[in-house]
């Protein structure tokens, strides 16, 4: 297509459009334009301050969040109650996507750690939707089975790695 008419059927600043950066997101990536648009409604937007916690190790979760600006630290406690950084979470992550399938406690804090908005989707709104839109419903529940497949694994392989490099630690010692 011509540069000239492209320009002129070209919707603006799409690119800066919730649906555009939900689309970026690895569990919505198999969604397409009209489904983005869908869950854009579906979704929840919230600013957070410095320090603000977003949910408490302990709490029920309801939902999974997105980064859209600002940054996340994800806490837990150790043996000693003391609370340890597992991770500094920036724009584009997300965390407590297991919430979608399941209402157990959080296993960890989130905590903003400066200006940041969030994009929360929430397990009631999931369910509502494989009522009323099953379609795009089971792209999504596809996309978070994928996503949560990924991370299952590579845990799995890290722990694989740990006991790995145990066992030679401890043999390293009896020798």
């Amino acid at each position: 297509m011509d540069p000239f008419w492209s320009n002129i059927f070209r919707k603006p600043g799409y690119k800066a459009t919730l649906a555009y950066f939900l689309g970026t997101i690895p569990i919505f990536a198999n969604l397409g334009r009209r489904e983005l648009g869908f869950l854009e409604a579906l979704v929840h937007q919230r600013n957070y301050h410095p320090d603000e916690v977003v949910f408490t190790e302990g709490d029920i979760g309801s939902g999974m969040y997105i980064i859209r600006s600002g940054g996340v630290r994800i806490e837990m406690k150790n043996e000693h109650g003391e609370n340890r950084v597992q991770a500094n979470l920036e724009a584009g992550d997300f965390f407590g996507e297991i919430a979608l399938t399941t209402p157990h406690p959080r296993i960890a804090t989130a905590t903003a750690t400066e200006q940041t908005v969030l994009v929360g989707l929430f397990r009631a709104d999931i369910l509502d939707a494989v009522r009323k839109h099953p379609a795009i419903a089971s792209k999504i529940l596809l996309g978070l089975t994928r996503v949560l497949s990924e991370r299952l694994q590579h845990a799995g392989l890290r722990l694989r790695e740990q006991s790995f490099s145990h066992l030679d630690t401890s043999r390293g010692e009896h020798s």
